[in-house]
């Protein structure tokens, strides 16, 4: 079983900047894919950006369109953490935020579906 719990929400102006993290114990992987996904009042979960590692090749990252170039997501070199630097931010980036693992694929997964393990979520809220 995989446990993941994460933390860096909170309250930030328009433009301003959060850093979240996605701490992973339990049954790691040596080689797997985290991702991050958020929630909106009242909206579906929607996919935000995906990391995965097979310890032979770089990373593999993707992107929602929403999110690509103000927000990044990367590892630590134990690859038990997972961040999520988000620059830029806007109202619209307002938010519960959601770390999900699943095995490693090289192909994007970017259903919600698709991953077997959830956090319980951390709260950005990006004021006007």
């Amino acid at each position: 079983q995989v446990q993941l719990l994460e933390s860096g929400g909170g309250l930030v102006q328009a433009g301003g900047s959060l850093r979240l993290s996605c701490a992973a114990s339990g049954r790691t992987f040596s080689s797997s894919t985290m991702a991050w996904f958020r929630q909106a009042p009242g909206k579906e979960r929607e996919f935000i950006a995906r990391i995965s590692w097979n310890g032979r090749t770089a990373d593999y990252t993707t992107y929602a369109d929403s999110v690509k170039g103000r927000f990044t997501i990367s590892t630590d070199n134990a690859k038990n953490t997972v961040y999520l630097q988000m620059n830029s931010l806007k109202p619209e980036d307002t938010a519960v935020y959601y770390c999900a693992a699943k095995p490693f694929a090289v192909v994007p997964a970017t259903a919600k579906e698709d991953y077997n393990y959830w956090g319980q979520g951390t709260q950005v809220t990006v004021s006007s």
